[in-house]
């Protein structure tokens, strides 16, 4: 029994329709250059500013907001704790995390606000003296969980108002 790696083709496939199509730029974008990065028509020569696009998987988010609130924790504990210190970076922490997650991921931000909260308490404090400082900081983990949840349901919204736009643009054009 011999083995090949040779594949075969079908019949209906010649060599000429198995082609692979470069993506070519588009018009006045050179090598290098983002195409995102383009001047708009509007106001050309003026560089628009964006924030980088959502990358963050949810185990991604889950990940940077634990190791966020856990330098958070360590930076705080030599300062004797500093509960609205550690408050307002965790606040910080969770509108990051909710603000860079992808959009297939994003009811992972406000999941993992609270468990990074919890950890980073954790890694500076025994488990009895995180249970009392969980309940002594509930509103910092409500405000930090609020805030992700609030970003979320804003991306999506508009997520859903794109998507919307860009159908109906597209049945415009198909009646036209």
């Amino acid at each position: 029994m011999e083995h090949s790696t040779h594949t075969t083709r079908h019949a209906r496939q010649s060599a000429t329709a198995v082609r692979t199509r470069v993506p070519r730029p588009s018009p006045g974008v050179t090598a290098g250059q983002d195409p995102h990065d383009r001047p708009s028509a509007q106001g050309r020569g003026r560089q628009r500013r964006r924030f980088p696009r959502p990358r963050l998987t949810g185990l991604g988010c889950g990940v940077l907001a634990t190791a966020a609130m856990v330098a958070a924790a360590w930076l705080c504990k030599p300062l004797g704790g500093v509960p609205a210190l550690y408050g307002v970076l965790s606040v910080l922490t969770c509108a990051a995390t909710a603000v860079w997650v992808r959009p297939a991921d994003l009811i992972c931000a406000p999941i993992a606000a609270p468990i990074a909260f919890a950890t980073g308490l954790l890694s500076t404090a025994g488990p009895m003296a995180t249970l009392t400082e969980l309940a002594l900081r509930a509103p910092w983990v409500f405000a930090g969980t609020l805030t992700a949840g609030v970003i979320v349901l804003v991306r999506r919204g508009l997520d859903l108002l794109r998507r919307q736009l860009r159908r109906r643009r597209a049945e415009a054009r198909a009646q036209t």
